[in-house]
């Protein structure tokens, strides 16, 4: 009977679930969008990028207030209660990687006009592609409830750190060659730790994963002071 109860519960935590997938999907699908638009001065699609935020704004919007919802009408067990907190943070964390990409896009307008060498194109390039795989990483392992691969995602972040120090690295140099100005060099380094934090936040989204499979929780060295 309790079991019953419960049934109309379980199916509002699957449509949850299904809601972030799918504004997940959009932000997966827009990384590669946005460094291709970046990489080919792309204007319009940079103009797309950014107002088909306003779109992933409304579905967290729409998915925090079900999961407030839920919380307030409902009482979840121990497990359902994790799985509610953690769609709520990583509902958060999706929306604020779409967020990084609409800065990444009005950065072009910044660049427009600016030659970017082929050691530069490459390394965008590269953090593009690690960008999207970390983060189709972590939603993967959020759809599948995947504790494993979502442990695996601080290590898989490393190469992306690396690629941001290195890009990092080439713009100083290019300034001292003098190859790139300064104006353009800021932009391409916030470029870079947009990117790097978009790693940042799919890390955080295999965080809540393993709370919300096994009530993991990080050291308490490990948390910030």
């Amino acid at each position: 009977m309790a079991e019953s109860f419960r049934q109309p519960f379980r199916e509002e935590l699957n449509l949850v679930k299904s809601g972030i997938v799918l504004m997940a999907g959009l932000v997966t699908e827009s990384i590669p969008r946005c460094t291709e638009a970046l990489l080919n001065c792309d204007l319009a699609t940079a103009r797309e990028i950014v107002e088909a935020d306003a779109v992933i704004d409304n579905m967290s919007l729409e998915l925090e207030q079900k999961c407030q919802q839920l919380l307030a009408l409902q009482q979840p067990t121990a497990g359902d209660l994790r799985e509610l907190l953690a769609a709520l943070v990583i509902n958060y964390e999706i929306e604020r990687s779409g967020g990084l990409l609409v800065n990444i896009a009005k950065s072009l307008r910044r660049l427009y006009g600016v030659e970017l060498g082929p050691r530069m194109r490459g390394v965008v390039t590269q953090m593009g592609e690690e960008a999207r795989r970390l983060f189709g990483f972590a939603i993967e392992a959020y759809a599948d409830d995947n504790a494993g691969l979502a442990a695996a995602l601080d290590d898989i972040d490393d190469r992306l750190d690396r690629l941001h120090h290195q890009c990092l690295a080439l713009i100083i140099t290019s300034q001292q060659e003098e190859r790139i100005e300064r104006p353009p060099g800021v932009q391409l380094a916030l470029i870079a730790r947009y990117y790097e934090r978009i790693g940042d936040h799919a890390v955080n989204i295999g965080g809540r994963v393993r709370y919300m499979v096994d009530g993991w929780r990080p050291p308490q060295a490990d948390l910030p002071e």
